[in-house]
């Protein structure tokens, strides 16, 4: 597979300081994302998965730059991101959007849709009043949603209906990528697969790039080409999603795809139970962060971090046992 990469993440860390005592000082710090590479290609949808608090909402947001980065690049057309200030930082805003997992804390629920939208536009893009109107009843179509919507407000709504407003915000500037932050994790199975396919639509016929961040695997392993897995701030695994569903190589990928509910008449999996709690990101153990976990752990696992490294052809792993 050939890759013609739109976002380059080099290396990112995001780090929160832990403030304590009187004077609140730091006192330590919450290693959130920590030393985290991989690429999203042009009109690619990417999964990223993982615990809750493994860093995967963080990536999310640092690329559209939510979060201040501590380290790393994250490269867009060439040009890294975390540098950019000012004038250039709005610019950039126009080609990286996000969509968050609760639309109704996103959207303003003193403004109609109309008002919600058509300001994105008059701001950023420098539509008239009475352009930019007639352009939120396009958005509202290309979502799915009857124009005469634009004058209600986000509580006049329904879930999916909220969700479909807020992708309509977001194509509103035609951005070249968006990042979904638990999208689809708020709403019905049924809804679900409406705003997947939805998503997938606008992919196809607008060359939209994907960040899917989501927990659901069995989402992921439908909308995604490629998927990452997190754990503890660090990316274990990297692959096409055929490849990672069908051969899993990490210990902690193999027992998330092991949780997946099974449709009667397929392959059924051992179910892999791990023991212990996820460590703290405020101390992160040495050597590989997973190993107070694995089944497999061995002496080198304790001391030494293991590199990601190439398994097979377009398969990354982080593991010494692999």
């Amino acid at each position: 597979m050939t890759h013609d990469p739109l976002i380059d993440i080099q290396d990112l860390q995001v780090h929160f300081p832990i403030k304590g005592g009187l004077l609140r000082r730091t006192a330590g710090v919450v290693k959130a994302v920590d030393h985290v590479s991989f690429q999203i290609d042009k009109n690619e949808t990417v999964g990223l998965v993982g615990e809750s608090g493994c860093g995967k909402s963080t990536v999310g947001r640092a690329i559209v730059r939510l979060n201040e980065a501590t380290g790393g690049k994250i490269l867009y057309q060439d040009q890294d991101i975390l540098s950019l200030r000012g004038e250039a930082l709005r610019k950039l805003r126009h080609n990286l959007q996000i969509v968050f997992q609760d639309p109704y804390s996103s959207l303003n629920p003193r403004y109609t849709v109309k008002r919600l939208i058509a300001e994105v536009l008059t701001v950023q893009k420098g539509y008239s009043t009475s352009e930019a109107y007639k352009r939120v009843g396009e958005l509202l179509e290309r979502v799915g949603l009857n124009p005469i919507y634009a004058e209600r407000y986000p509580h006049e709504f329904s879930g999916g209906q909220r969700q479909r407003v807020a992708i309509a915000k977001a194509l509103a500037l035609e951005p070249e990528f968006i990042v979904c932050d638990e999208a689809v994790s708020a709403l019905d199975v049924s809804i679900q697969s409406q705003i997947i396919n939805l998503l997938t639509d606008l992919k196809e016929k607008y060359g939209i790039a994907y960040l899917f961040i989501s927990h659901a695997l069995n989402v992921i392993e439908h909308i995604s080409d490629r998927v990452v897995v997190m754990y503890l701030g660090s990316v274990m695994e990297l692959s096409e999603t055929e490849e990672l569903f069908l051969h899993p190589l990490h210990p902690y990928t193999r027992a998330l795809i092991s949780a997946i509910p099974m449709l009667s008449g397929r392959e059924q999996r051992e179910r892999i139970v791990l023991k212990g709690d996820v460590p703290s990101a405020a101390n992160v153990p040495p050597g590989c962060r997973f190993h107070t976990r694995c089944p497999y752990a061995c002496d080198r696992c304790r001391t030494e971090q293991p590199a990601m490294r190439q398994a097979a052809p377009g398969h990354y792993v982080a593991c010494h046992q692999v």
